[in-house]
């Protein structure tokens, strides 16, 4: 025995289909579309969730719930964030431009300070929110904390 004699387990290795070679390949006329509709048609692709015309499972589903329009969407960045950055980078000053130089916050970002960590430094906190508790830690070890004004969006006269 050697390698050119090696074969194929029986029945593991298909012919691919060979759409659209004439009647004798078994597959001529139609291409095996079928006769009519959209799916024998060039050009045809259906929607995601199209279930051959049966209701489609987000219509089945009842509606719940209910989603804030006004919802004001903070990014969270807690004590320990804040005092690894301020001895990595050198900083007694924290605020936007500071944590957007160092990926922590993006252009639109509203930024909110939690407490989870310690801060060992006094730092000058500015950002757009604060919890009680990151706000009281800041002040014990010397720092200060500066709320950012938020602009409101303009509404829509209706």
């Amino acid at each position: 025995m050697n390698l050119s004699h090696i074969k194929p387990a029986k029945g593991s290795v298909k012919q691919r289909k060979r759409v659209g070679r004439g009647q004798g390949s078994g597959m001529g006329g139609t291409s095996t579309r079928g006769h009519k509709g959209a799916q024998s048609r060039s050009g045809y692709s259906r929607k995601l969730s199209f279930e051959g015309g049966q209701m489609p499972l987000q219509r089945r589903l009842p509606k719940f719930g209910f989603t804030n329009p006004t919802r004001v969407e903070y990014k969270p960045i807690n004590l320990d964030t804040l005092q690894e950055l301020a001895t990595s980078a050198n900083l007694t000053t924290i605020d936007f431009a500071a944590l957007r130089e160092h990926g922590l916050a993006g252009k639109s970002d509203l930024i909110k300070v939690l407490s989870r960590g310690e801060v060992t430094s006094a730092l000058d906190v500015s950002a757009h929110g604060f919890s009680s508790a990151a706000k009281e830690a800041i002040e014990k070890a010397g720092g200060k904390v500066t709320v950012i004004e938020r602009i409101a969006k303009k509404e829509s006269a209706i």
